[in-house]
């Protein structure tokens, strides 16, 4: 009897530092005064109650400091500030600053791990990385060799870490992490080396693991309840995660998941995407190959899907479901919802009931879109939650070694990893968008594993009969679906929004510019070019009572691959490197935070 007392009260006693470790989490993230991880919240809003800079003096906005990383290649995600210290990260090799904003930005310690070089030619689309997260005074990064490291965040010593893929058979990251209660939940990359994809959660405290729900495979691999988990209202049935694929295809099935998580504390529900099926020539893989393509929601304890939604049966575009679940409550009918907002990169903007997963809206997000003409939204059809193909732009039914011509968006998508932004004094959300087109010519590849299992080649252009350009930063209202005001970029706008109580919207370009905009019209009202161009995440906090504004340039990613990488064949970068040639002649190279603040 004296065991199980002691037992009990060590189990409570642990459950007490779990519930203070997360309560001291939420607390730092309602602190408009810190960023402490990627998304700003776990609703990924990327919303900021600081209105030192508003629209009204935003136009004074200066260079407040800058800060070299010493990398170059693509700079993605954003700084975080925990307390008077400011952390910022690179791509390969994956260095961590810790700067202290108290002196000047002087460095307290660097992390600078050792990786074999070999793992950059496993990733995919440049060698980003999407940022580190703050817990339990530790920083988290997951490295691109997919070592998951947790730092002590005063000394930058390693406090624990854990191999989380194995890069020899193309598991690789890109992505960052999120801290949820007691957990750190990490995705994974590498869906065109035939990688089955995953959310793992490790515990906090020693980096051991929790658990692992796959995209596809049986129930046991999947953590789904045949009877109790959803699919549109109806039970998934008995191995979904097997039964739309032919024999063993799904162990190579793809479905990776390295974009962005967001939670629900009430709910204690995590949401996010899976991506594209392996391969891209879906003459190869017959059935709708669930579940990749899908939103998923799953307890944040356990790992077990309540319910999904799978956007994009049977994938002939590679248009990957990674992109952040927006989580806010607004009144739909006069009732209160809550509800999920997911711009996916196939063009249509989705609000879902986060509780059950009841589809609301699902629209086209820009106009250029054609490969579908709209998704049923009718539960007593059949077609229920699917897209309505268009034959012209179907990869599948035009067959193999045939180029389909004017498939709009291209395989970026309507809008790729970068992240939109939600105003709660608006109930607008402010999505940064690429405006592309594409040619794409599937064929026959086999599996062979740790080397490329794409199947396709691909070409992107702007799209025609447009602006000219090829993005757009928009204005969406997610209750109706509707664009309220559309800003023409010259190129794709890859750099994550910010959205404050100022009244203003923040973004970068890809030629180096960081704008501010008025966040109920769209006018412009700043713009300030940076060393490099933009595909970082705008971010502000506050240091000695003063609001600054922090953005990592340094071209890169999919879109500025070219640049990166130094390809010049106009389909390497799958696809990337023709419909982005012209970038060269904007920007440059390079690593840089930049600091904005008013003057003084």
């Amino acid at each position: 009897m004296k065991k199980v007392c002691l037992l009990t009260a060590a189990l409570a006693i642990g459950g007490a530092g779990t519930a203070l470790a997360n309560a001291d989490l939420q607390k730092m993230m309602d602190d408009p005064n810190q960023w402490v991880i990627q998304t700003g919240d776990y609703a990924n809003t990327r919303y900021s109650k600081l209105d030192q800079i508003n629209a009204g003096n935003v136009k004074d906005l200066q260079v407040a400091w800058t800060f070299s990383t010493g990398v170059l290649r693509g700079h993605e995600g954003s700084p975080l500030v925990v307390g008077d210290v400011m952390y910022v990260h690179t791509p390969f090799p994956n260095i961590v600053y810790a700067l202290d904003l108290k002196n000047e930005g002087k460095v307290i310690w660097r992390y600078h791990p050792q990786q074999d070089p070999d793992v950059i030619p496993v990733m995919c689309c440049d060698t980003v990385n999407r940022g580190v997260a703050y817990g339990d005074g530790k920083i988290f990064l997951h490295q691109a060799d997919t070592t998951v490291v947790a730092l002590d965040a005063k000394t930058g010593a390693v406090v624990w870490s854990v191999k989380n893929g194995d890069p020899g058979i193309g598991e690789t990251n890109t992505a960052t992490v999120m801290p949820v209660k007691d957990k750190v939940l990490v995705g994974i990359s590498g869906g065109e080396f035939g990688v089955r994809g995953s959310i793992t959660a490790y515990n906090m405290k020693d980096g051991s693991l929790a658990w692992r729900g796959y995209s596809m495979g049986p129930d046991s691999d999947t953590l789904m309840d045949p009877e109790k988990t959803t699919h549109l209202g109806k039970p998934v049935g008995k191995d979904s995660g097997t039964a739309t694929w032919e024999g063993d295809q799904w162990k190579i099935g793809g479905g990776t998941t390295w974009g962005w998580y967001s939670y629900d504390p009430d709910l204690n529900l995590v949401y996010y995407g899976s991506g594209n099926p392996s391969t891209w020539n879906p003459s190869q893989r017959p059935g709708d190959n669930r579940w990749s393509m899908t939103i998923w929601a799953r307890d944040a304890d356990t790992g077990m899907a309540k319910w999904v939604y799978q956007m994009t049966p049977h994938d002939e575009w590679d248009f990957d479901g990674i992109n952040e679940m927006i989580l806010t409550d607004q009144k739909i009918d006069g009732k209160d919802r809550k509800l999920l907002t997911h711009f996916d990169r196939n063009g249509f903007g989705y609000t879902l009931d986060r509780v059950t997963g009841e589809l609301l809206v699902a629209k086209k997000y820009d106009p250029a879109v054609n490969w579908a003409t709209e998704v049923v939204m009718d539960p007593k059809s059949d077609q229920y939650g699917r897209p309505q193909v268009v034959s012209q732009y179907s990869t599948e039914q035009n067959g193999e070694d045939v180029n389909s011509t004017g498939i709009c968006p291209a395989a970026l998508g309507s809008k790729d990893q970068q992240p939109a932004a939600y105003s709660p004094k608006t109930e607008l959300f402010y999505v940064p968008t690429n405006h592309v087109c594409m040619d794409y010519e599937p064929f026959y590849v086999s599996y062979t594993a740790g080397q490329p299992y794409v199947g396709a080649t691909l070409s992107m252009y702007p799209a025609p009969n447009s602006h000219g350009g090829m993005g757009n930063f928009i204005a969406w209202d997610g209750k109706k679906g509707e664009i309220k005001w559309s800003l023409p970029e010259q190129f794709s706008v890859w750099s994550g929004a910010l959205a404050t109580a100022g009244d203003i919207v923040f973004y970068g370009t890809l030629e180096g510019y960081l704008k501010a905009v008025d966040a109920k019209t769209g006018e412009e009202l700043y713009r300030f070019k940076t060393p490099s161009g933009i595909i970082g995440n705008v971010m502000t906090y506050t240091s000695g009572g003063k609001q600054y504004v922090a953005v990592l340039s340094g071209v890169g990613g999919w879109a500025g691959i070219g640049l990166a990488a130094g390809l010049t064949n106009p389909t390497d970068g799958l696809g990337a490197v023709g419909g982005y040639a012209a970038l060269s002649d904007y920007t440059a190279l390079g690593g840089t935070m930049t600091v904005f603040a008013l003057p003084d």
